[in-house]
C-alpha cells in the first residue's frame, strides 16, 4: 500500500468514525421531534409510528402494524383504538378477503401529520438544495443501506433473548 492509499484509508476510517459518532445525536433530535408531534396530536409515540407506517406503506392488517412497530397484538389493538378515536385511522374491509379488516389512515390524520412536519420538510428541502446530484445519490444510498441495517438489527434483537 502506498503512503497515499494508507492516508486515504486512515481518512476514510476517521470520517466513518465521525459519522457513527454523529448519528446518535441526530437520531435523538428526530425522536424528540416525533415525541413532540405525537403529544400535539394527542397520541403516544408508538401510535405516531403506526400512523407513519400507514402513510408510507398504505392500509394493512393490525398484525402487520403490530410487527412493524414492535407491539403485541393486544397492544396494537389498543393503539388502533386510540388512533381511531383521534380520527387518524379507520377499520375497513379488505377488498381481497371478506374476513380480514385493514387499518387505513384517514385524510384528516394524514393532513395533521403533514402539517406538523411542514416546517421540517421545508427546512430539509432548503438544506438539500446545497447538495449536488451525486451527493444526493450518496445520501440516498446511505439512508437505504442503514435502513436495511437497522431492520436486520431489530430482527436480530427480537430473535435473541
Amino acid at each position: 500500500m502506498t503512503v497515499n492509499e494508507q492516508g486515504s484509508s486512515e481518512t476514510s476510517q476517521s470520517l466513518a468514525t465521525q459519522v457513527i459518532e454523529a448519528l446518535p445525536d441526530w437520531i435523538t433530535h428526530l425522536i424528540q421531534i416525533n415525541s413532540l408531534i405525537a403529544a400535539r396530536m394527542g397520541v403516544v409515540v408508538t401510535d405516531f409510528h403506526c400512523l407513519h407506517a400507514l402513510q408510507q406503506d398504505g392500509p394493512t392488517t393490525a398484525g402487520a402494524l403490530a410487527e412493524r412497530v414492535g407491539l403485541t397484538p393486544g397492544s396494537a389493538s389498543r393503539m388502533i383504538d386510540r388512533l381511531a378515536a383521534a380520527g387518524c385511522v379507520r377499520r375497513v374491509p379488505d377488498p381481497l378477503s371478506r374476513r380480514r379488516i385493514l387499518i387505513e389512515p384517514t385524510d384528516q390524520g394524514l393532513d395533521r401529520i403533514n402539517a406538523y412536519y411542514a416546517g421540517l420538510t421545508a427546512r430539509t428541502r432548503e438544506d438539500l438544495a446545497a447538495f449536488d446530484d451525486d451527493e444526493l445519490r450518496t445520501l440516498l444510498r446511505f439512508i437505504e443501506v442503514f435502513r436495511l441495517g437497522a431492520i436486520a438489527e431489530v430482527r436480530q434483537l427480537r430473535s435473541t433473548p
